[in-house]
């Protein structure tokens, strides 16, 4: 005669099953950790080579490597305004081999545009890797000597043309706060890139503009740019003669162009505090730190916490400029 199983014994078999599944699951992904890493990263770096973001990321990777004895390829997947190379980090496998060097842009594309191939919840920060504050500069000929002359002539005459490197860029944010919140009267010049913006700087075509410490230094100290302020909190270590604009009275001025790497988001933290851990250790080198600031460029690095700060502070920041001038992608 066959004999059924008692219906509580079935239940109770049930949860055992499902307690001892939870349990690999999460061993797995503990082991999953402590191997890691076990064959190279990928950083993938949303803009040309060959600029700030790509610098650092080259420099963060090199000092990444030694810390985790595991090589760390940089790739350049430029692109859609970032949003190419974001995109392609946000939909890969949260494993640990895949990284995004981000920007500003992984907290404002949301913001201004009317679609973004990711959301914003698909990343997550790492850790802050550097930063070159945005200084603003106006061609070296130029009748004003500082920020508040520059705003002071942008109300008295003709309104000052201010290039930047395309909607929703660091020096478009730059603007959108000397115009909201200390009433410059500016009328913006969109170009294709922080270089074409540059040289219509340069060649007097343009009253003024914001752009990233490692670019515009060069043609400060060559006497060919007039600098006006440093926008960000702290003066650049390779040239601390410039006040920052917080020191000039302007303090709602704090924009720089960072670097940071962020994550797919469900990677597991294990290996995202580890990776925090090889960055900061990366960008404390001292060899690391003489290369960086000798070109304009501030190390960081830091924990989780730290960046994931940042963040908050620079989606509060960004947030209120696109706000208060309607800023939309074109």
């Amino acid at each position: 005669m066959a004999h059924s199983t008692p219906r509580h014994t079935r239940a109770k078999a049930n949860v055992m099953a499902i307690a001892l599944g939870l349990a690999a699951a999460l061993f797995g992904t503990a082991a999953h950790a402590d191997e890691w890493p076990s064959r190279p990263i990928h950083f993938i770096v949303p803009f040309s080579a060959g600029g700030a973001n790509d610098l650092m990321a080259r420099a963060c990777a090199e000092g990444v490597a030694k810390a985790l004895h595991q090589q760390v390829v940089v790739e350049n997947k430029p692109g859609a305004g970032t949003m190419l190379g974001t995109a392609f980090v946000a939909k890969s496998a949260g494993d640990g081999y895949t990284f995004l060097i981000s920007s500003a842009g992984v907290v404002s594309n949301s913001m201004i545009r009317e679609s973004v191939p990711y959301k914003d919840s698909d990343l997550v920060p790492v850790a802050l890797i550097g930063l070159a504050p945005s200084i603003i500069v106006a061609p070296a000929n130029a009748p004003y000597k500082d920020l508040a002359e520059f705003i002071a002539a942008s109300k008295a005459g003709r309104t000052l043309h201010f290039s930047t490197a395309g909607t929703g860029s660091t020096p478009h944010f730059v603007e959108g706060v000397l115009a909201t919140r200390y009433g410059a009267k500016l009328d913006v010049v969109p170009y294709k890139s922080g270089a074409e913006s540059i040289n219509a700087v340069l060649s007097g075509q343009i009253d003024a503009t914001s752009e990233a410490s490692i670019v515009v230094l060069p043609f400060i100290k060559a006497g060919k740019l007039k600098a006006l302020a440093d926008a960000w909190t702290v003066r650049v270590s390779a040239y601390p003669g410039l006040s920052t604009a917080t020191e000039q009275g302007y303090g709602d001025i704090r924009i720089a162009h960072w670097a940071g790497l962020h994550a797919p988001a469900t990677t597991p933290p294990a290996i995202l505090d580890r990776m925090a851990a090889a960055v900061d250790q990366a960008m404390k080198a001292p060899e690391v730190v003489a290369r960086l600031k000798a070109v304009g460029i501030e190390p960081e690095g830091g924990t989780r916490a730290v960046f994931e700060k940042f963040i908050a502070d620079e989606r509060a920041q960004l947030g209120a400029i696109v706000k208060a001038t309607k800023m939309k992608a074109d």
